[in-house]
């Protein structure tokens, strides 16, 4: 009898186990190109360490579960993505040197053989389940990891790094240039009109016509595609930043439990900050699973999201990565589907999914948040995707290949809305981001303190995103080319000024109403007003597009209050330039809540926008 057979029926059950159930398991072990002991692991459900035992103890070798606390050895990875292909460490204890194995199916042959002309070898080395293994760098590396999210970005592109670009000047200078420019537009009816009201009514107007075409661009027909076998999908990385959530983490493993791809071939990591206990302990305690794993983050500054995802990426074994937040609920089908379009155009880098907001019955707020994400991804961002122009990535959900994403320096730590600055960098070099047929259910907030809060960071980050890319716009215009620099300059600028400008606009027609000296008086009023018209009409007729799309149009009466909305955000903008100026770095954590039943169930996948919006 070979040892391969031996092997697979001592994982499977000892001598005793039929030959030809072996048999079996290494043959679909073959088909499935996944090496035996993460078939036996993950798809046949034994787990890990039950594996790695039943080997260890085949092959002769002490087992233990875990690697104890020690001085390691001779560790010094010369790049740290070598860290996702580490299978062994070498820990001093006591009076020697212990060398600890995670071998795969192949190595566990050769090292039974090694045993037989070695006997010390028993002494000298011990087998670990992988999962240990993977537990155990993160810690042995930490302070190189660390480093690396600090300083990657900064290193490999230094003018796109908001640690380097984002200066005490900049962030002063832009500041009073906003306080300027808001200044001029409430004296412009008074003086200067010929030359002031146009540039406010170009940084208006502007955003406002992208909206309107967006809504306007032609859908395309709708294909279903089909799933490709097991055999033909590639390891993905699925990274899940988390802190102080321990409360949403039985609905994130129920979530990414349901994700229809293959066990084997799955990474899902919790990447959760030391600082929160009670969450790496509430994640600590549902592992077993071969598909999670748990990455502490070192308490250290930046605390950010970006931060905390830089870390994590070294150890990442796929050849695609995800990211998804603490309250999602991605469809099940979305990593199989980004996979597929991935192998099929290979020119893409980036797939963002649509995000779905689940609670918009809720209040008028979340009904006001509802229909502004359903504007952003089933209108805006895919027309943006099909004319080539910079796309605002929403901060989960988006998938990368990621090679391509390691090339660009991962996620900028030092911004606090790092989606928004990854989107931009993926423009500089000219790199395809698309639309993906499918969504992830989230929740707004439902009330008004972290709606503020949340949207002031999402501000900040936009700001800093415009500084930092602007530092030097003739090289920004040579390598977006002309119309996504312009398009990125509309965008972004019209993102940060639209409701400060309409707040602006607002209090000056009201002044004049209280006053007694007509809203509406001479041409600049109506003028003002027109503006006003077109930058909500816009804005409605975008928002109200994407519930259609969704299946809610429930929704779309709500939408009235949206100037109101509107005058909210003025008030989160002007909080994020204080912010912008004396803690640049801060990052407002958004409260979260488990959803409801209703939000997984399989009708929301129903209400999703059809795969012609991509």
């Amino acid at each position: 009898m070979s040892y391969a057979l031996e092997l697979t029926k001592a994982i499977l059950g000892g001598p005793d186990a039929d030959d030809s159930v072996a048999r079996d398991v290494l043959e679909a072990a073959l088909v499935q190109e996944v090496d035996v002991l993460q078939y036996c692991a993950a798809t046949l459900g034994m787990g890990y360490s039950a594996v790695m035992a039943r080997a260890a103890n085949w092959a002769g070798y002490q087992f233990v579960d875990r690697i104890p606390l020690g001085q390691a050895r001779d560790f010094a990875p010369t790049r740290l993505e070598a860290l996702a292909d580490v299978r062994m460490v070498r820990v001093h204890l006591g009076e020697r040197d212990i060398a600890y194995v995670a071998p795969g199916f192949l190595d566990l042959l050769r090292l039974k053989r090694q045993i037989a002309d070695n006997p010390a070898l028993v002494d000298l080395v011990a087998l670990v389940p992988e999962p240990a293994l993977r537990a155990y760098l993160p810690n042995l590396a930490a302070t190189a990891l660390v480093d690396d999210a600090r300083q990657n970005l900064s290193r490999r592109w230094p003018y796109a790094s908001a640690h380097l670009e984002l200066t005490k000047p900049a962030r002063y200078g832009f500041a009073m240039a906003l306080i300027l420019l808001l200044g001029l537009v409430l004296l412009a009816p008074y003086f200067a009109q010929a030359w002031i009201l146009p540039l406010v009514i170009g940084l208006l107007v502007v955003p406002a016509l992208i909206r309107l075409a967006a809504v306007v661009e032609p859908v395309a027909p709708a294909t279903e595609p089909i799933r490709p076998e097991n055999a033909e999908l590639p390891v993905y990385s699925v990274l899940v930043p988390l802190r102080n959530e321990a409360a949403m983490v039985p609905q994130l493993f129920a979530a990414l439990g349901a994700l229809d791809y293959p066990p084997e071939r799955l990474d899902i990591k919790f990447v959760v900050e030391a600082r929160s206990p009670r969450t790496v302990q509430a994640v600590r305690q549902r592992l077993g699973d071969p598909r999670f794993s748990l990455v502490e983050v070192p308490d250290a500054a930046p605390r950010t999201k970006p931060k905390a995802l830089d870390f994590a990426l070294p150890l990442c074994r796929g050849e695609h990565v995800v990211v998804f937040d603490a309250e999602d609920i991605p469809a099940p089908d979305q990593l199989w589907k980004a996979a597929l379009r991935f192998r099929d155009e290979p020119d893409i880098v980036c797939l963002q999914a649509r995000l779905v907001i689940e609670n918009g019955r809720k209040n008028w707020l979340t009904a006001q948040f509802a229909a502004e994400y359903a504007g952003l991804f089933t209108v805006l961002l895919p027309a943006l995707a099909r004319w080539r122009m910079p796309m605002p990535l929403g901060g989960t959900s988006n998938h990368f290949r990621i090679a391509a994403l390691r090339e660009l320096g991962g996620w900028d730590a030092y911004n606090v809305t790092e989606d928004a600055d990854l989107g931009m960098r993926l423009a500089r070099r000219r790199l395809r981001v698309e639309m993906l047929a499918s969504h992830t259910v989230e929740a707004a907030p439902v009330r008004l303190r972290p709606w503020l809060g949340q949207r002031s960071r999402w501000m900040k980050g936009w700001m800093q995103t415009f500084i930092v890319h602007n530092r030097d716009p003739w090289r920004l215009r040579a390598q977006m080319g002309l119309p996504a620099f312009l398009m990125f300059q509309s965008l972004v600028l019209g993102m940060i000024l639209s409701p400060v400008l309409h707040c602006c606009f607002a209090v000056t027609l009201a002044a004049k109403w209280l006053t007694g000296h007509g809203g509406l008086q001479g041409p600049w009023g109506y003028l003002y007003l027109g503006v006003m018209a077109l930058g909500y009409g816009s804005a409605l007729a975008l928002s109200a597009t994407g519930l259609a799309r969704l299946n809610k149009q429930h929704l779309v009466a709500q939408q009235v209050l949206l100037p109101v909305y509107w005058l909210l955000m003025g008030a989160a903008t002007i909080w994020a330039v204080h912010e912008l100026v004396v803690k640049p770095y801060y990052w407002f954590k958004s409260p979260h809540a488990p959803m409801t039943s209703e939000a997984v169930a399989p009708a929301e996948a129903a209400t999703a926008a059809p795969a012609a919006a991509e």
